[in-house]
């Protein structure tokens, strides 16, 4: 009895270390997918001038395709789990303007299980909502703070 009450503090003491290290091994992913996919969206951006920044997420990836071939819809400039939008207990999006070429873009990631949301718009800066919550546009990311 005396072993397995040991043991039960001992777990009581780790367990919630070891989610809040987790936590935030899975918000330092977010950051650098998100710094990630600024780069990605700036190379598309020079690479396809006429279109301007990628429409949608999917538009930097394979297109499922290997080996994967360039091409508007299929940039081949992000690897295929960031591709699918979930990745690292995050999901994410980058989403061009509606404009012809595209001139403005937002990148996010939103937590599945975590605390803080990350974003980043053309400007190359990654913002936090320590909230948490859903950021959809440039506006909204860009009145958050930047990460320190």
């Amino acid at each position: 009895m005396i072993v397995v009450a040991i043991i039960l503090i001992i777990a009581a003491i780790a367990i919630p270390n070891l989610l809040q290290a987790r936590s935030a091994a899975n918000e330092s992913a977010a950051v650098g997918a998100i710094r990630t996919i600024n780069v990605a969206m700036a190379v598309y951006q020079s690479t396809y001038p006429d279109t301007g920044f990628a429409a949608q997420l999917s538009d930097l990836g394979t297109g499922g395709v290997a080996p994967c071939v360039a091409a508007v819809n299929s940039a081949c400039l992000i690897d295929s789990a960031l591709e699918t939008g979930t990745k690292s207990s995050y999901n994410f999006i980058a989403i061009g303007s509606n404009d012809v070429p595209n001139t403005k873009y937002v990148a996010a990631g939103t937590p599945v299980v975590g605390n803080r949301s990350f974003c980043s718009v053309e400007d190359g800066v990654v913002r936090v909502d320590p909230a948490g919550g859903a950021i959809p546009d440039s506006a909204t990311c860009s009145a958050l703070s930047a990460i320190d």
